[in-house]
């Protein structure tokens, strides 16, 4: 199966005060699981947490805009073999706050 373009080009984007993160439900053909893997681990910032045989696979993407996650988004329905890409959570925090340390309580 031929290497996977991006209708949509996605470009680099200027440093956001923000960072976005997605979850995405991505269905596959069957036939296609391995190739449209490979595709999503190649993104910048996506990471497939699991994929099942029949096709289904767990994706999250983290972006610094709501914009570049749409156009991430838009590249996976694009992909040869997949079925449908399901945004089912998006969130979004101060980029400053990402890197703050969290402590459980009593644990310091």
């Amino acid at each position: 199966m031929p290497a996977a373009r991006c209708a949509i080009p996605i470009q680099p984007l200027p440093a956001s005060d923000e960072w976005h993160i997605a979850g995405i439900v991505v269905h596959a053909h069957p036939a296609s699981v391995a190739q449209v893997r490979s595709a999503i681990e190649s993104l910048t910032g996506a990471e497939v947490h699991a994929a099942s045989d029949a096709g289904k696979l767990v994706v999250t993407i983290e972006a610094p805009t709501s914009r570049a996650i749409a156009a991430h988004l838009t590249y996976l329905h694009q992909l040869p073999g997949v079925l449908s890409a399901a945004l089912v959570y998006q969130h979004n925090e101060d980029a400053e706050a990402m890197s703050e340390t969290i402590y459980e309580e009593g644990a310091r």
